[in-house]
Parts: structure tokens; C-alpha cells; sequence
């Protein structure tokens, strides 16, 4: 780099001074010279800069020969920058400037660059016959050409060997796109034949890619050795030649190789060491997301391959209970749980592209469908086994097997899976190089699906035969004519939607708009391929990140090739071609994710993959008639209805679609948590399945929502969505989904509103679609009533089973509490159990249904009844519970007003025998001090107890005594004192009981308790103290700014446990906060930091300065509001420093501004955006202002364990807030980073500690 640094230093001064002597050719020269070194450097942007000035140069004063190199360079940069067009257009001229100069050279040159741009174009577009036409065309041009120079050279020029080896492998690549695999790997040996035998150096570029695109073409063939063989020739050979993008691109394919054969682990580090080589590269960022999405892909595969290995132990399990019950009347009944759960297994290991298991699950499954004499199952599992042989690329078996699916079906005339079962075999000849035979089964299948009637199979039939014709022989006018036939049925279908009024609740779309998303049918078409109408969960394929395993729909056994819709334009085999010139450009093509379909190779590819049979025309009619529309956003008829308006009341319609199923957003696209997006996601895929008629719900099959595109830009944040807010067009938002879960009770809920005509609570069908257990039901905060929840009740009855029920923050009385009452008495006799009902509206008498109901005697564990009126009369109910529930460990009376009285009643039924562990008291005024004493005493005897909570009592000093005595006796954990008012001395005197014997890690509450440093002091010169408290809570305590030196003492000791510390409010200030968060770099146990709320901002604002100086206001104005994860830091150009933390801390301070007085830190430019623009320089403003931020964003760069920091309120700006960010998430193997900034609130987290998601009372360890 420093090389370059001088060479480009160098360059600009010749340009100069040829600009200041007016030497327009050498001005020219030098121009394109730097624009050169930009790009090699990856720095695209810049360089297209100066080889613009380089044309303009030479078009207004130049001859035309000048023009060729800078066409050449401005085609090569447009095309790195994905600017397609542009590129075409330069590299047009170019070779029409060469062909007038009768330039052999440079036509070669620009043959080769015009091949790769059509390439490229090819990848990227659907149905570009003239893409691929004109891509061999220009290939093979140039390899004609570059043969000639090579026999022929020019005087005094080189051999043109590279060249002439480059066109071998860019027509080599070409082959692997279009699926040719056998001709790919045998030119491109070819191309390493020649290197060989004209003793090319063996550090070449020119090996590399050879090697790059030979290593893709055997992992296609699964020849596992020989592909790795050749990408690690490719990647050493960069390495040596100090290639970074062709090193990176080369672990991209090494970590793909280990994705594919499952060694997850390896993966991921191929994956992390090209992130580095990218990251280091200026304008490589969509290399860089993608290596994060890339890694990404792995961790949800490793995911996928656990579950795979438990659901394998329930099938070794299931399979002995059917063997135990062979001849008995429960046979059939495990034959068909087998069948169901082979069915999961077979999705799982597609999904991972473990292809080997899936076969074995095939084959089991062929046999559970002949053991119940099943022969539409059985054809269907036929299917699924001629889809393993294909992928393990055994053709003859392949064919076997999907033969015998076609004679099955055909033997029950299921004229569906007869046409399904013929484009498999369509498919499968045509990878085996039949293509004739391939056309000839396509066509088989078009006529079975015309005589029945089934449109979506007509579709996939006919794309199939247009793929064919278009791209195996090149056939344009029947390709033509075939397109017509699409189009026109593609056609045919919208008519049927609109005649039958689809979105009469919902906003049409412009004329414009539906050309634009015409393509949701072919989607629906191409993304799953249906089998027969078999009541059986078959294979199934999802989409993660940029995978594009495709959806099918429970009937789906198998997905046979790749799609290319405007949401996936990544498609498996689709690399880069290489320019074949004297540059030492390495531009390899990457998997840009791990792809494991051999069949298909693009978007021309045979889009077999059909919709759901269920999906008819019949049924999409039913489906789209019906608006799902959330019942917490309820949209206005009249408002939705856009398209009937008159033309001068314009309103901006937004509508997502999932599998041709329209969602009308109706403003609620925007009410999305603003911490995270995915609550978007979790409320469209409930949307969609209100959506879909009866028989296609009756499995409870919800979609797994994996990202949404807007006119190809996928939306990632919400401020992605935020854009769409000025658009007054009507826009459809395209969602891609990436999978399918089963969701029973959810399904019950929503069959039970419609039997009691119930709207279905949208915030409690997302609460339901993310539970994980659906033992485990979390209707917490839905705003049930006790009308409101009869639906939910009624599906419990029938579901059966429930651990645990959480109706917390909802507005239920009495009436619910009679109606769960009947539940527990007529349900599930056994099993723990645990009930959650606080903050809701239930009086005494709740309890008593309770002691009416003697299975929860035995079940009930933990009872959570706080935040509730339930006054002294509810006493007896709880002495009752107390006294009977012999299994209860955890009781929350919290905010109950309740009195002595009670207290006295609950110690009265507590004896020697109960297991309570837990009990909550807190915030229940008055209570004498002699109650609580009775109660520790009484809890004093008790074996189990070890937590207690006793937040906002009045604790005299006899009751801290007592508190003492039980510290003592009891193995405490928990000890909650917030509020309480002990003081220094007694919070010294508890803390040192509790520590008198051996005791396990506390977790102690002491916010508000009027504590000074010396109780810190205390705990720093004791070990014994501090070694034993796991979580400390000292919010709202005068600690002031002389504690927190004590407290970073306390971090730095040794010995310190602490895992989670809370100072807000503690007064400490910024220097305070600095010094605390400096102790962290010698500790490797904290992982919460709490130090929100430390400063005045009235009088300190950042740095407490004098707050009468200009402009100071503005620090404390922050309004940019972000809740996501950063894809991008900002990285200083001017940052030399390689000291952790800085490299990151000096970009961003470079990006504050700064008052003219010393009287503040930070000024922020509102919603300014973070870019490598940043130019600013601290030396104009304040050093010991940027210096502060500096030293924090060190300090946090450089903590080791901690997951969630919390700096709310100590009046940062937002532009400060980033920068701490950055060094937040430079931080070496901390994982993923997370922030939430609004307004003051300032978190930083790592992605499984998000913050502000859970409300306290509702917090479980």
C-alpha cells in the first residue's frame, strides 16, 4: 500500500504539472494512470472520477486513437460498478474505435470486456436470450482473435499467450453457467494444458482463475478433492501475487466447499479470513455484505443440522414403537407418524444440502408409503428419491425413480403429479445432456396439464420449453412464440383476478406498477413444484439470506433448479468472467452463497419448480378476496380503495406480496418495533395467513419471512422503509419467504374467531407465531378482555397441554380467571405449571378459582400475581395456596395492596415442609415492621428459600437485623432493597452477613437506597465481598464523580464477579463514566454496564463546560433514531494509527462539529449520514473535546466480556452516539453489535442481548 501511495502521489504531481503547461495528452495520460491505480486499489468510485476527466480530455482535444485506452478503462470500471449499461456503452465505442484503427489489439480487448458485460447481464436478467447470444459471440471472438495474435504477434509485442488463455476460461465459464459442466472442465484443463506447456510462470493471474473456475466446476460435479485442490491453488497463488479481491473471492469458494459438505466451522473461518481481505478494499462493500450474509447462511445451516440430528434420535424412537406395534390396531397410526416426521427430515436435509441423508430419508419413506398402501404417498416419495439421485448426480437412478413416480400416478390418474413427474424427468435428462429428451417430457407435460385444466403447471411446462428452445438450441422464433404463449397466460390469469374484484378492499395498482410485479404469477410458478394433492408435508426448500432454495408448499416433494425473480438475482453458478488483457485484473466470479443445485444453472434454466397445487386459479380467487388487514391497524375502505378514486385525490397505496397473495399495509408498515424489523416480518406472515382459505390453512403451515424487496432494493432497515413515504406511486413491496412452520394452537385460535365471528388479536398472533413452545404460551400485552380472550380459551381445550401461561399486562378480570379454572379442572392432570397473570384486573376472588381447582394443587410452581387489586381479602386464598400447592417455589405479590394483615396470614400458612425458594412483597404499603419480622423468621426455617424481594418497603432497623439473621441461615441469591431506604451502614451490615459463611453469587438490589461511596469503598478493601456478588444495582445513589474511582478499583480487582452492574443515576459525570469504563479493560467477568443518566444536561450538557457560549444547545438535539445493526463504519482515510479503538475513533470525531467556544463537544448536523466522505479535521476545533470522545471510544473498544452498555441520557449527541458505536462494534470477537439510538437513548448490544425488549417486571433469569 505504501507502494501505491507513492506511485499515486507521484501521478497526481505529473498530472499537474501537465495540466499547468497545458500538455493535454500527458494530462490524459496521467489521469487515466491514477484512475488505474484507484481501481486496482478497489477504489472505484474515485477512479471513475479521473477517468471521466481522461475522456473528456481526449474528446475535446485529442485524436480518436487516444480514446481507446479510456474506453477500455471506462467499460472496465462501470462494469465493477455493476453499471451494466454504462459499461456496454463505453466498451461499444471502444470497439468500434478499434475496428476504424484496424487495432487487432484492442479489438481483442474490447471483445472481451463486451463478453463479460452480456455475461454479466445474463446473470442478472430473466429471459435475455440476446444476453447470452452475445456473450459467446464476443467470447468467441476473442478467442479467435487473441489465437491469431498469438500465432501472428505484432512487431515488438508481446506473445498474447494470457490472452489466448483467458479466452479459454471465460468460454469455460460460460459453459458452467449454462449447466455445460463436462465442456467447462474440459476447456478449462484445456486452458491449463497450454499454461503448461508454454511454461507460464506458475504465479500467474492467469492459472488463478483457471484453477478459481475449475475448483467451481468440480464442486458441481461433487468431486470434492479435485475442487479443493484447485481453489487452494487459486488462493495461494493470489497471495503470492498479492491479489486481495482474488485471495478473498478464493476463500469465498473454499468456505462454499466446506458449507456444502456440511463442516460448518471451517466455513465460517473460509468466510471470516476473505471478510478481512475485503474489508481492506475501498469499494468492495457488496462483497463484504455478502460475506456477511454468507456467514450468516452457515450459522442458520449449523441450526438446521441439530435439529436434523434430534428429529433423527424421535425417528429411531418411532420406528421401534412401530415395530413393537406391528399386527396391532396402532400400527397405520405410526406408519403415518412416520411418514410425517421423514417428511420434516427430508425438508431439513434439503435445506443443508445434506443430500446423502435425504436420500436415505427417501428411501424410508418409500417404504412407510408401501407399508400403508398409500400409492399417492408412495408417488410422491418416488419423487423425492428421484430428486436425491439427481443432486448426488446419479442420472440413471434419478430417472429410475421419477419413472416409476409418473407410472404411479398415472395408475390412479392424478393427471397433476403425472405433469410434475414429467418436467422432473425434463430436468434430470437434460443435466444428463439429453436435451431433446428434456424438450420432449416438457412438452409431455404442457399437454397433461392442459387436459387438466391446471394453469400453474401450464406455466412451468412452457418456461421449461422456452429454456430449451432458447438456450440448448437456439431456436429464436419458437422461443419467441413461446414467450407470447407465457405472457398470454400470465395474462389470461390477471384478467381472472381483476374480474372477481382480487383487491377491492385493497389498492389496485397502476397500469404501471402491475407491468412492473406482473411477474408474482411466474414467481408462484417457478419457486415450488407440486407433486399430487397428497395431504402429505413433502421436501421443502427455503431461502436464506441470498440462498435461493426455493419454497414449496406442503404438496411441494421437491425443488429441481434455481430461479432467477427479481428478488434473487444471485443465482447459484453465476460468476464473473475475466477480462483477457495486459491488466492485472483477478476478477474472479464468487458463489456469492453456497449453491448445491447442479441442474440449474440461471434464470433461463427450467423453472419447474411449480406453486402449490392448492393454489389454483379457483383458490387464489378465494385468497385474494379476503384483505388480511391487522387488527391494530385497521385500514379505512374508502382510503384503500385508490384505484376507484378520483384521479385528483391521490393516495400512496402500499401492498406486500407473498406467494401471489397481496397484503395491504395500510399505514402499519410503519408501526414496526423500532428496535428491530422483524416484527414486521412476524405481522405479514400472520397477515398472509388470514388470508388463505380454509383448506389451505388446515395444516397451520405459517411462512418464514426472509426479506422484502421494493423495485429490486431489498429493505433492510426501517429507515429503508421510510423512504418509500414520499412516493406517491402505488408500490408493491415483493417478500421472499424462507420457509414454513407449524403452528397448531395459533391455528385453533383463528378457527375459533371465526366461530364466534371474533376479529383474531393481531398482536397476539405474532405473540403466538414466535413462541417456540407451544407448551409455553406468551399472550402478554394483547389487550385481552375477558370477551377477547374466549378464542384463545377455547383452543387451549383443545390443544390440551400448557407449562406455562403468561396473560400478563392485559385488561382480564374475575370472569377469565372462572374460565381457566374449568380449563385446568377438565385438561392436563400432571406436569409443572407455571401462571403468569400480572397487571391485569383481578380481585380477591381470582384466587379463590384457584383454591377451587385441585390440579393446580399439584401442578402450580410459580404463581405471578402482582400489579393486581387483590387488597387483604384475598389472605385466606393465599394461606389456602400456600398451604396446598405442595410444589409451588415462586410467589409474586408485588403491588397488590395488600397490608400487615395478609403478611401475617402468608407467614402463618408457611411451614417446615414447603419448598417456596421465591417470594415477592414489595411495593405493598403499610407494612409494620413486625409483620416482616415474623415473615423472616418464618422464612429463616424454610430449606429452599433464596430469593426474596422486598422493593419499596420501609426497613427499620430491627427488620435489617432480621434481614441479617436470615442472610445468615439461608443460601440467598437474590436480595431486592431498591427503594428501601437502609443507607450506607445498613447496606454494609447485610452485605457483610450474607457473606459471614460460604455463599453461592447474590444478586443485589440496592437502587435508592440513599448509599454514598463509602459502601463502595467497603466493598473494594473486602475480597470476600465483592467475589461473591454476580449482579449489583446502585441505581439512583449518590456514588458522585470520587466514587466511581472506587468502582473502577473494584473492576480491576482480581477477584471482582460481578456480571452485571448497574450505576444510573448515580451522579458520577463523563469522567466518572470514562473512568469506569477504563476499568473494563482489565476485566473479563462483566457483561451489563449501566451508566445512563450520570450527568445534568441542563448544566453540564457533554462536558460541563459553561453552558452560556454559542451553539451549545445544539449538542442536546439529537433526532436520528437508528435501531439495527451497522453493515457500515466509517473508516478514515486519515486514521494511521493501528492502536485498538483509534482507527474507528478518529473517523468518526473527524465528523463532529464543534462550537466556536470551548464550551462544548458536539454539535450534530441532524440525520446526517456516516460515509468515507468524512473530510472534517479535529485540529479546528477543540482538542480536549475530541480527545474525551477519542478516550471513551478506546476505552470501549477495548472491554472485553461486555454485551450491553447502556450510556442513556448523559447528553451525547447522536453524531457522538456513532462514534462510540463504531469502536463498540470494532471490537475483536464480541460477535454481532447492536444499537438503538433515539433521541437520548443510547444502547449498545450484541445481537442476543437486544435491549428495551422486555419490560422489568416481566424479566425471567
Amino acid at each position: 500500500m505504501a507502494k501505491d501511495d507513492g506511485q499515486l502521489s507521484a501521478a497526481r504531481r505529473a498530472y499537474r504539472s501537465a495540466q499547468e503547461v497545458g500538455n493535454r495528452q500527458e494530462e490524459a495520460r496521467w489521469a487515466n494512470l491514477i484512475g488505474d491505480i484507484l481501481k486496482n486499489r478497489g477504489e472505484y468510485v474515485e477512479a471513475l472520477k479521473w477517468l471521466r476527466l481522461d475522456f473528456d480530455i481526449s474528446v475535446k482535444y485529442l485524436p480518436e486513437k487516444h480514446l481507446l485506452p479510456t474506453c477500455q478503462s471506462l467499460g472496465e470500471i462501470h462494469l465493477r460498478l455493476h453499471l451494466l449499461d454504462d459499461a456496454l456503452h463505453y466498451q461499444k465505442m471502444h470497439l468500434e474505435l478499434a475496428k476504424n484503427a484496424n487495432d487487432v489489439i484492442e479489438q481483442q480487448r474490447a471483445s472481451t470486456q463486451l463478453g463479460r458485460t452480456y455475461h454479466e447481464q445474463f446473470l442478472k436478467r430473466d429471459n435475455d436470450h440476446d444476453s447470452v447470444k452475445n456473450a459467446k459471440k464476443y467470447f468467441k471472438s476473442a478467442m479467435k482473435l487473441a489465437q491469431t495474435l498469438k500465432e501472428n504477434p505484432p512487431t515488438n509485442k508481446s506473445s498474447f499467450l494470457k490472452e489466448y488463455i483467458d479466452a479459454h476460461n471465460n468460454i469455460g465459464m460460460l459453459e458452467i453457467d449454462l449447466d455445460n459442466l463436462g465442456e467447462a472442465r474440459e476447456i478449462l484443463t484445456k486452458g491449463l494444458g497450454i499454461c503448461d506447456e508454454e511454461e507460464v510462470n506458475e504465479d500467474d493471474d492467469a492459472r488463478s482463475r483457471l484453477h478459481h473456475n475449475l475448483g467451481n466446476v468440480y464442486m458441481e460435479l461433487r468431486e470434492w478433492g479435485n475442487a479443493r485442490e484447485h481453489i487452494e491453488k487459486d488462493i495461494l497463488i493470489c497471495k503470492r501475487i498479492r491479489h486481495c479481491q482474488g485471495e478473498a473471492k478464493g476463500y469465498i469458494n473454499l468456505g462454499e466447499l466446506h458449507y456444502r459438505i456440511q463442516k460448518y466451522e471451517e466455513a465460517i473461518r473460509c468466510y471470516r479470513r476473505a471478510l478481512v481481505l475485503a474489508k481492506s478494499m475501498e469499494d468492495e462493500t457488496a462483497l463484504v455484505k455478502q460475506i456477511h450474509q454468507n456467514i450468516a447462511t452457515v450459522k442458520e445451516a449449523n441450526k438446521v443440522m441439530d435439529e436434523l440430528k434430534k428429529e433423527d434420535q424421535n425417528l429411531k424412537k418411532l420406528t421401534r414403537n412401530t415395530v413393537n406395534a406391528i399386527g396391532r390396531p396402532h400400527e397405520r397410526k405410526f406408519l403415518l407418524q412416520q411418514n410425517e416426521l421423514l417428511d420434516r427430515l427430508i425438508e431439513k436435509s434439503s435445506m443443508i444440502f445434506a443430500w446423502e441423508e435425504h436420500c436415505k430419508y427417501a428411501k424410508l419413506k418409500k417404504r412407510i408409503a408401501k407399508q400403508l398402501c398409500d400409492k399417492e404417498k408412495l408417488g410422491d416419495a418416488y419423487l423425492v428419491l428421484g430428486e436425491s439421485y439427481q443432486k448426488l448426480r446419479n442420472f440413471n437412478k434419478a430417472i429410475k425413480s421419477v419413472t416409476k413416480s409418473w407410472e404411479t400416478y398415472n395408475s390412479i390418474v392424478n393427471l397433476e403429479g403425472e405433469a410434475l413427474a414429467k418436467i422432473s424427468i425434463g430436468d434430470i435428462l437434460d443435466c444428463s445432456g439429453d436435451w431433446m429428451g428434456a424438450l420432449n417430457a416438457f412438452e409431455e407435460s404442457y399437454r397433461i396439464a392442459v387436459e387438466a385444466n391446471l394453469p400453474s403447471v401450464q406455466l412451468s411446462a412452457l418456461e421449461n420449453m422456452h429454456y430449451s428452445h432458447m438456450i440448448r438450441f437456439n431456436n429464436v422464433e419458437e422461443s419467441r412464440r413461446l414467450q407470447i404463449e407465457i405472457d398470454n397466460l400470465k395474462q389470461s390469469k390477471r384478467r381472472e383476478l381483476e374480474r372477481q374484484n382480487l383487491v377491492r378492499d385493497c389498492c389496485s395498482e397502476t397500469d404501471t406498477d402491475g407491468d412492473d410485479h406482473l411477474s408474482d404469477i411466474r414467481d408462484n410458478a417457478s419457486h415450488s413444484q407440486q407433486t399430487s394433492k397428497s395431504s402429505s408435508t413433502q421436501s421443502k426448500l427455503i431461502a436464506d439470506n441470498c440462498n435461493t432454495y426455493d419454497k414449496p408448499t406442503e404438496d411441494s416433494p421437491k425443488c429441481l433448479s434455481k430461479t432467477t425473480s427479481s428478488q434473487q438475482t444471485i443465482i447459484g453458478r453465476k460468476r464473473r468472467v475475466i477480462l483477457s488483457d495486459d491488466e492485472d485484473s483477478c476478477e474472479r466470479g464468487f458463489h456469492k452463497h453456497p449453491v448445491e443445485d447442479v441442474t440449474a444453472s440461471d434464470g433461463f434454466k427450467k423453472e419447474n419448480n411449480l406453486a402449490n397445487s392448492t393454489s389454483k386459479s379457483q383458490d387464489l380467487l378465494k385468497v385474494a378476496s379476503e384483505c388480511a388487514i391487522s387488527s391494530s391497524n385497521p385500514v379505512n375502505i374508502e382510503e384503500s380503495t385508490c384505484s376507484y378514486k378520483s384521479p385528483s385525490t391521490e393516495k400512496q397505496c402500499i401492498m406486500f406480496r407473498i406467494d401471489s397473495v397481496l397484503i395491504n399495509a395500510g399505514g402499519s408498515y410503519l408501526a414496526v418495533d423500532e428496535l428491530s424489523i422483524e416484527s414486521l416480518k412476524v405481522e405479514l406472515a400472520c397477515s398472509y395467513y388470514l388470508q388463505l382459505p380454509t383448506e389451505r390453512r388446515s395444516k397451520g403451515l405459517l411462512p418464514i419471512i426472509q426479506q422484502m424487496t421494493c423495485a429490486g432494493k431489498v429493505l433492510e432497515s426501517l429507515e429503508a422503509f421510510k423512504t418509500l413515504e414520499n412516493d406517491l406511486r402505488n408500490i408493491v413491496i415483493e417478500v421472499t419467504v424462507n420457509g414454513w412452520v407449524p403452528k397448531r394452537l395459533m391455528k385453533l385460535y383463528i378457527d375459533y374467531c371465526e366461530e364466534l365471528s371474533e376479529a383474531p388479536n393481531m398482536k397476539l398472533l405474532k405473540k403466538l407465531y414466535i413462541s417456540e413452545v407451544e407448551d409455553e404460551i406468551i399472550a402478554s400485552e394483547c389487550e385481552l378482555q375477558d370477551i377477547s380472550i374466549t378464542p384463545l380459551l377455547n383452543a387451549l381445550n383443545m390443544h390440551k397441554t400448557v407449562a406455562m401461561l403468561d396473560l400478563s399486562h392485559n385488561l382480564l378480570g374475575n370472569g377469565t380467571m372462572e374460565k381457566l379454572q374449568q380449563f385446568f379442572t377438565s385438561g392436563q392432570k400432571y406436569g409443572d405449571l407455571t401462571l403468569d397473570l400480572h397487571c391485569n384486573r383481578f380481585g380477591p376472588t381470582a384466587l379463590f378459582q384457584i383454591c377451587e381447582c385441585p390440579v393446580l394443587f399439584a401442578r402450580l410452581e410459580v404463581l405471578n400475581i402482582s400489579g393486581n387489586r387483590l387488597t387483604d381479602a384475598c389472605g385466606s386464598y393465599l394461606a389456602t395456596i400456600l398451604e396446598n400447592c405442595r410444589a409451588l417455589y415462586s410467589l409474586n405479590i408485588e403491588r397488590c395492596s395488600i397490608t400487615s394483615r395478609t403478611i401475617q396470614k402468608v407467614t402463618d400458612a408457611l411451614n417446615s415442609g414447603s419448598i417456596l425458594s421465591q417470594l415477592s412483597i414489595g411495593y405493598n404499603n403499610p407494612l409494620s415492621g413486625n409483620a416482616i419480622i415474623n415473615l423472616l423468621n418464618k422464612l429463616a426455617t424454610l430449606k429452599c428459600f433464596a430469593e426474596l424481594n422486598l422493593n419499596g418497603l420501609k426497613i427499620s432497623r430491627a427488620v435489617i437485623d432480621s434481614l441479617g439473621q436470615l442472610a445468615k441461615t439461608s443460601s440467598l441469591s437474590r436480595l431486592m432493597l431498591g427503594s428501601t431506604g437502609i443507607g450506607t451502614d445498613g447496606a454494609i451490615q447485610l452485605t457483610e452477613s450474607m457473606f459471614n459463611s460460604s455463599q453461592e453469587s447474590v444478586k443485589l438490589d440496592l437502587s435508592y437506597c440513599g448509599l454514598m461511596s463509602t459502601y463502595i469503598h467497603k466493598l473494594k478493601i473486602d475480597d470476600t465481598l465483592i467475589s461473591g456478588i454476580h449482579e449489583l444495582n446502585l441505581e439512583g445513589n449518590s456514588i458522585l464523580q470520587e466514587g466511581s474511582s472506587a468502582i473502577a478499583s473494584l473492576l480491576m480487582n482480581p477477584r471482582c464477579c460481578l456480571k452485571v452492574l448497574v450505576l444510573n443515576k448515580c451522579q458520577l459525570g463523563l469522567a466518572g463514566v470514562l473512568q469506569v469504563i477504563k476499568a473494563l479493560s482489565e476485566n473479563d467477568q462483566l457483561e451489563e454496564l449501566h451508566l445512563a443518566d450520570n450527568t445534568n444536561l441542563e448544566e453540564h450538557y457533554m462536558l460541563q463546560y459553561d453552558s452560556a457560549s454559542k451553539g451549545s444547545a445544539d449538542i442536546l438535539r439529537p433526532n436520528l433514531s437508528i435501531s439495527e445493526p451497522s453493515s457500515k463504519l466509517c473508516v478514515s482515510k486519515e486514521a494511521g494509527t493501528d492502536q485498538p479503538g483509534l482507527r474507528a475513533v478518529n473517523t468518526d470525531c473527524n465528523q463532529l462539529e464543534v462550537a466556536d467556544s470551548e464550551d462544548n463537544l458536539v454539535r450534530v448536523e441532524a440525520g446526517r449520514e456516516f460515509d468515507d466522505s468524512c473530510t472534517s479535521s479535529c485540529k479546528k476545533y477543540s482538542s480536549s473535546e475530541c480527545q474525551f470522545i477519542q478516550e471513551l471510544s478506546t476505552a470501549i473498544s477495548i472491554t472485553k466480556q461486555l454485551q450491553l452498555l447502556d450510556l442513556s441520557n448523559n447528553g451525547f449527541s447522536n453524531l457522538a452516539a456513532e462514534a462510540l458505536y463504531t469502536a463498540w462494534s470494532s471490537r475483536l470477537g464480541t460477535g454481532f453489535s447492536w444499537r438503538h439510538i433515539k433521541d437520548q437513548i443510547i444502547h449498545f448490544s450484541m445481537e442476543i442481548n437486544k435491549c428495551c425488549t422486555v419490560k422489568p417486571c416481566c424479566r425471567r433469569d
